[in-house]
């Protein structure tokens, strides 16, 4: 079969992968599974992945098969396998998770002591077949498209599982600051708005991103590129801030808006990752707020966001690409030239 695959760490997108011929995977387990990928979601992660900033957490052995946010139709299963069936559709949960460690048992997916992350640690979407677990599928109905799902499996989840603990500390009246409108944080908006009352503030520094943001629930849009995000965020709350910021950017200049836009008691949500928090001790203690990090979400958490994808309370932008353009992906997501998610089809 055919997959893209990482050979050497480089920052030269426009090298990242190679398609390679390679086999397919075999069940190894009782409980394997194997899946024809139908769509495979490229994530900013993947761009970090090529250049190797995951390497001082993860051990990683290339030449590796990325893709993370994965979808397709199970080819093949192994002989303890009772949830699905050859030729059911299925969402893959981005981990393959034992069952038995105590994170496991609370249901604490992404805590496994043993778990494994294809695209990440072993082989993952970006090939015609993927090898998962039993315990990291999720069926879909007919009528949901894998394609089009596909980046739920990281992006998705990613983006509920924030809003989600943002959710747990609104009121209605409050205000919810969503920092980035983009792949994730598009996501994350419609689930604020599906599963709250409270007041929503988009921030970013397109237009069409803010205009995107307005047609998706948002109650009041700012451009950071030519705006003051903290005197707009304090005009809007009339001086209180906001309880919630869900900040799917993540870099230095985003972070540090934290003591200005956060209300007494707030927490900031770093969802997007590359940059770093440089604020003294004191403005944590003045203003009694806390930085939360998002680390992907649960399998439970995955099932929820399929059912508001099927109540229609959440649509997720998407451009497809063969195998063979992803590279160009990955330039063209390094240039943030790609709006929503872009999902590619091998």
């Amino acid at each position: 079969m055919q997959a893209a695959r990482l050979h050497a760490y480089t920052d030269d997108m426009s090298e990242a992968l190679r398609i390679d011929e390679i086999d397919r995977p075999e069940i190894t387990r009782s409980d394997g599974i194997v899946v024809e990928v139908q769509g495979a979601g490229w994530c900013q992660t993947d761009n970090h992945i090529v250049e190797g900033m995951w390497t001082d957490y993860v051990e990683q052995t290339l030449p590796m098969t990325l893709g993370h946010e994965n979808a397709g139709v199970v080819a093949e299963t192994g002989p303890e396998v009772h949830t699905v069936s050859e030729g059911d559709q299925v969402i893959c949960h981005p981990v393959m998770t034992c069952g038995t460690c105590r994170p496991c048992r609370l249901g604490e997916d992404m805590y496994c002591e043993n778990l494994d992350f294809p695209g990440l640690t072993t082989d993952g979407g970006f090939a015609e077949y993927l090898l998962t677990s039993e315990r990291a599928v999720i069926p879909l109905p007919d009528d949901v498209d894998p394609i089009d799902i596909a980046p739920h499996a990281d992006a998705g989840i990613t983006a509920y599982h924030a809003s989600k603990k943002a959710v747990a500390e609104l009121n209605p009246g409050d205000t919810a600051v969503v920092i980035g409108v983009g792949g994730l944080g598009h996501i994350g908006l419609q689930c604020l708005r599906a599963d709250s009352a409270a007041d929503i503030v988009a921030v970013d520094v397109k237009d069409a991103a803010l205009d995107l943001a307005e047609d998706l629930g948002a109650d009041y849009t700012v451009n950071s590129a030519t705006d003051d995000v903290a005197a707009e965020i304090a005009d809007y709350t009339d001086e209180v801030g906001a309880q919630q910021v869900v900040d799917f950017v993540g870099r230095d200049d985003t972070t540090a808006l934290a003591p200005d836009i956060v209300a007494a008691g707030g927490d900031h949500h770093i969802v997007g990752y590359g940059g770093h928090i440089h604020e003294p001790s004191q403005s944590l203690v003045d203003g009694e707020f806390s930085y939360r990090g998002t680390l992907v979400g649960k399998y439970s958490e995955l099932q929820e966001l399929v059912a508001l994808v099927e109540r229609g309370d959440v649509d997720l932008l998407t451009s497809r690409y063969t195998l063979d353009q992803i590279n160009e992906v990955a330039e063209r997501l390094e240039h943030g030239e790609i709006e929503g998610r872009a999902v590619i089809t091998p």
